[in-house]
């Protein structure tokens, strides 16, 4: 069951990737209104922490970060055919920006949530840790 959850959080990663790619341009008016990032700053922790509950190893809760980064890279810098959908523009650069510090102070809360959780669990049990005997 661990499994499908985590196939279902980097599915709706790539999807999201995707759509964030296409909101990115949008203007109202004459004034440019990034909605990518706005999804993205809203959408990547909560994929990071259903990530982590699967497992709060780096690899597992850091992969729906991965998975954007891989389709923003595809589609966003090659694109299908050649096409770029990820201009050069500053809006292209707040989408990056805004995934990797929402991914990664995400990553890094969960992590260090989880750490806590063990060393509490192995006070608790009275076994010494490896980083405790250093």
């Amino acid at each position: 069951m661990k499994a499908l959850t985590l196939i279902g959080v980097l599915v709706a990663s790539a999807l999201l990737a995707v759509a964030e790619l296409l909101y990115q341009p949008t203007y109202v008016g004459t004034v440019p209104v990034p909605l990518g990032t706005l999804l993205i700053l809203g959408t990547m922790p909560a994929m990071i922490r259903g990530a982590a509950t699967v497992g709060a190893t780096p690899l597992v809760a850091g992969s729906p970060l991965l998975v954007w980064l891989v389709v923003v890279g595809v589609l966003g810098l090659g694109g299908p055919g050649g096409d770029v959908m990820l201009p050069e523009t500053w809006q292209s650069l707040v989408l990056i920006v805004a995934a990797l510090l929402a991914g990664l102070l995400t990553l890094r809360r969960v992590l260090d949530e989880s750490y806590a959780a063990d060393r509490a669990a192995a006070d608790s049990t009275g076994t010494e840790t490896a980083s405790a005997r250093t």
